[in-house]
Formats: C-alpha cells, structure tokens, sequence
C-alpha cells in the first residue's frame, strides 16, 4: 500500500467518521437509548471499505465533496443496519462485531431491530437532502433501494438462510454472493460515479465489471479469513461459518483454491479499469486491500 493511498484513505475514513456523526440523530434528542444505539452501531468501528468506494469512484468523475459525503454516509447506514439484523439470534447469532459486543448484546434485541429499521431510514433521509438536482439525486436513491432490497442485500440474505446446510454449486453460491455482498459494493461504486456526471455505457460496463470482481473478491477473501484467522484479528466470531455448516468458498473449493480465485479477481478487477488509466488508482487500490486485508 502506497504512501499517498494510505494517507488518503486514513483522511478519508476520519472525514466519513465526522459525517456519520453529523448525520445520524442527536443522542440527546427523544428517544436518546434508540439514538445512542444507532451511534454505537454506526460509529468507532470497521474499514469503510463501502465509503471509500464511494469517494474513489467519484473522485475519478469529479463529483462534488458534499454529495459524496451524504451518498458515503447512506451507503454506511445501510450496511450498518444489514450487520445489526446479521447478528441478531434469528439471523446469525452473534455476540461480536467490530471487536465490541454486538447491537442485541449491548442493549436487547427490541432495539436492534429498530436500530437496523431506523438506519435504513436514515440512509434515505440523508442521501435525499443533499445539495443536488432532483434528476440527479433521483437514481441514486433509486438504485441503493435496490441494492439493499429483496433483489440486492436483503435477497441475498435470504438464500443465505436457506441454504444452510446445503450443498450448493459455485454459480449458486456466486449469485447469492453477488446479491449479499456484491449490489451494495456496486452501488458505492455506481453513487460515486453518479456524483459526477451522466455516464456512458461502457463506462457503466466497466465499473459494473470492476465492482463484480471486487464483490466477489471480498466474500472468498471473508471465507478465507473466517476460517483461518482469529476472533481477536477479525473482531467478530471466528470459525463460525463451519460451525453453522454454511456453505462457503472455503468449504466449496478449499483454501489454496480460493486465494487463488481472490486473486484472479483482483486481476479482473484492475483489468476492467484499464479505460481510465492513472485517474482509477485509488479504485485499483482499494482493489488490493479488498484482497489483501487481514481482517
């Protein structure tokens, strides 16, 4: 990782941090336990991958600072409420995320549930007040709706419920990926984008191809990871797909295989940025961390 990446995304992450703060509701306005648990799981915690994604894209598309601030945030918002519903007993069941107790562990699981329903709101809420044309601001909401619906996020949670236990073949297990993990990681990449300027087809294709490879790329890399590193490295349960019998890439392909994947993916990823040239590299960065992370 380069100097001038890392510094980036360090001045990034903590711009993003400020931002969440100012956007999400007042701890001290009524009801303070259901803002104050929103601000526990929003804040002080994970890499902000999907923000960065937001603001590399719309840096290679010169979008304007303050849009991309409020479609970061959104996109934030909205994996945020997903890991608070991922974790709660009738999803996943777990007592550990981001290295501190999960949402239902800090507070009950009433509130959990309303933290994640009130996220999603207030995704919405701040992506719609940004200082934009209607036309503008109007498929992006468009699109991290269905990103985060039952033909995007939400979908693919539910084939993952369904399918434990079972065995499913790598396109079955592609397609649940892509929706569960893969539409809002498009959909960072796209609102960035989108930021900018009205974009081509190919130019649509090409980050469409760029965020299907990192998509991917990043599910194989967390099935590696929870099957061979720590809870204390990964700050959430390790091992806990085995232990659930979920089928994985690891359990599908073994682990020598599924490195190998990550990082053809990680190939197709900069390949299909080649058309922007030098203006993309903080995309072909965030590429490699994708892949490389060890958490």
């Amino acid at each position: 990782m380069n100097i001038s990446f890392r510094n980036w995304m360090k001045e990034t992450q903590a711009d993003v941090e400020v931002a969440l703060n100012q956007y999400l509701p007042s701890t001290q306005t009524v009801p303070e336990n259901l803002h104050e648990a929103m601000a526990y799981a929003v804040l002080d915690g994970g890499k902000r991958v999907r923000p960065l994604l937001v603001f590399a894209a719309g840096k290679l598309f010169d979008a304007p600072q303050e849009l991309l601030s409020r479609a970061a945030c959104a996109v934030e918002m909205i994996h945020a409420y997903s890991l608070v519903h991922d974790d709660m007993p009738c999803m996943d069941d777990d007592a550990l995320r981001r290295g501190k107790p999960t949402v239902h562990k800090q507070y009950n699981e009433a509130t959990a549930l309303l933290v994640g329903d009130a996220l999603q709101a207030q995704a919405f809420i701040v992506l719609s007040n940004a200082k934009a044309s209607a036309d503008r601001i109007l498929p992006m909401l468009q699109l991290l709706a269905q990103a985060s619906g039952s033909i995007g996020m939400c979908g693919g949670q539910a084939i993952d419920l369904a399918s434990v236990g079972q065995a499913l073949t790598l396109s079955e297990l592609e397609q649940m990926h892509r929706l569960k993990t893969g539409a809002l990681l498009r959909a960072s990449v796209l609102l960035g984008a989108m930021g900018g300027k009205l974009l081509s087809p190919d130019e649509i294709q090409a980050l469409d191809s760029y965020s299907s490879a990192i998509g991917l790329a990043f599910q194989v890399v967390d099935d590696v990871l929870d099957a061979t590193a720590d809870s204390a490295t990964l700050g959430k349960t390790a091992g806990k797909d085995a232990a659930d019998n979920k089928p994985t890439y690891v359990s599908l392909l073994g682990l020598d295989a599924s490195r190998q994947l990550a990082a053809q993916l990680c190939s197709d990823a900069h390949q299909a940025l080649s058309q922007f040239g030098e203006s993309a590299q903080h995309l072909h960065d965030l590429a490699d961390l994708i892949v490389q992370r060890k958490a």
